[in-house]
């Protein structure tokens, strides 16, 4: 079971990363500093994109509007947080 828990901690550590590279790359995008026609480039936000949209839709939903500013990758990422930590303070002091 101990090895569970760390298969799913590394699990929301690595789609966290992702989240992050997804915002830069985006934001990258964005200010024209990368161009979504080098083949490499598009690959990589296409993978990112299809990586992390569903759950950010799903935020997008239910966050008000704020203009410009989206907070979903932040709210996302506390999620994620509070998720595992929720999941190592009931399941870990049993294990360990």
């Amino acid at each position: 079971m101990k090895s569970v828990l760390i298969l799913f901690d590394n699990i929301i550590n690595l789609y966290i990363w992702v989240l992050i590279i997804h915002v830069i790359i985006s934001w990258l995008v964005a200010f024209n500093i990368l161009n979504t026609s080098n083949r490499f480039v598009y690959s990589l936000l296409d993978v990112s994109h299809r990586l992390t949209s569903p759950p950010l839709d799903y935020i997008r939903r239910f966050l008000p509007n704020l203009g410009s500013i989206d907070i979903s990758p932040v709210v996302l990422i506390l999620g994620l947080m509070f998720l595992r930590n929720l999941v190592f303070e009931f399941l870990a002091p049993t294990l360990f």
